[in-house]
């Protein structure tokens, strides 16, 4: 009898073991799922570039970009942007928001308002699980001349009610040794 229980206990554990197994891998954030969102990231900049350039509410479409797409008002955001020296990261909305369009009296010109066309992604490396994602790699905003500026980026990604939120954000230049 107790060799019984001990076998049923066993196959029970192994049903709820693979049960738990099964609900993650259903709910695992896939790769594409990442790449989806640099699309959307690279989509958003062309735009509030060319509204800009138009003489439209860019400012509007930025501040959608943000929403859409950064956790800001769901978690902590650590945002350190490519052109960025004096506040170096940017912690708030409006933080983000002036560095996409620029803000008087500070180092921001308006990342976004810059002209880009096109952002092409490389990425060396996506990790994901149930949660969170992690991308890395470089970056190529292209400009109104066809010119290509290469960025080094990583950017964390966390689950907001089924869509993937932006909340590590670092972007940099390639070393020079000059």
């Amino acid at each position: 009898m107790k060799s019984q229980l001990h076998l049923v206990l066993a196959a029970a554990s192994s049903l709820a073991f693979a049960a738990i197994a099964t609900s993650a891998a259903a709910q695992q954030i896939s790769e594409q799922a990442v790449i989806d969102a640099q699309q959307t990231w690279g989509e958003g900049i062309v735009a509030i570039a060319k509204i800009h350039a138009d003489g439209g509410d860019y400012a509007a479409r930025a501040t959608e970009h943000i929403n859409d797409l950064y956790a800001y008002g769901e978690t902590k955001v650590m945002f350190k942007p490519t052109l960025a020296a004096e506040d170096q990261f940017r912690e708030t909305f409006d933080e983000a928001l002036s560095y996409f369009i620029g803000q008087d009296g500070t180092e921001d010109k308006g990342f976004a308002i810059s002209g880009w066309t096109n952002v092409r992604w490389e990425n060396n490396g996506i990790y994901t699980n149930d949660v969170s994602a992690m991308a890395m790699g470089n970056y190529y905003f292209t400009d109104p001349d066809g010119n290509e500026t290469k960025v080094e980026y990583t950017f964390g990604y966390v689950l907001v009610d089924g869509d993937l939120k932006i909340n590590l954000h670092h972007s940099s230049l390639p070393y020079s040794p000059e």
